[in-house]
């Protein structure tokens, strides 16, 4: 219940504009249905590189994502970005993970049993099969905006 409705805040402030440090609304193509679905997350950029963290592990957006090979969007407030997004594989999650915990552990930390910023690779590997990681490629025009 307060998951919910600490999406839906999230969520609302983000369609209106206002990153929640760094927050967007993903949307993705619903890979059974078609339609569009959407999901707030955390945007994380780490030397330059942007980067998707599912802490919740295999979700409906991560499995929309990679039926659409890689094809999403994000957005805030009127301003829709398209990506591609590629999963990122083996020890190269670890400063990715390590960071994404550094800035949202408060948040997230209940999904990674324990395991936080300051914690061994070793302990990060451990953990890192649970939660998929995708670096963003930006494409098509950087200034468009839709109307949601």
């Amino acid at each position: 219940m307060a998951t919910r409705l600490t999406n839906r805040l999230v969520a609302g402030l983000t369609h209106a504009g206002l990153s929640v440090m760094g927050s967007r609304v993903l949307e993705t193509t619903g890979r059974k249905s078609g339609l569009a679905r959407r999901t707030p997350v955390n945007l994380l950029i780490v030397e330059g590189n942007a980067y998707l963290v599912s802490p919740r592990g295999e979700t409906d957006w991560v499995r929309n994502v990679r039926v659409a090979s890689g094809s999403m969007s994000l957005i805030l407030g009127r301003r829709k970005a398209n990506y591609a997004a590629t999963e990122v594989e083996g020890d190269e999650r670890i400063p990715v993970l390590r960071e994404y915990l550094r800035r949202w552990k408060f948040e997230v930390g209940v999904f990674f049993g324990g395991v936080g910023a300051d914690s061994t690779d070793s302990e990060l590997r451990a953990v890192a099969d649970r939660h998929p990681v995708f670096v963003l490629r930006r494409f098509g025009d950087a200034a468009a905006t839709t109307r949601n």
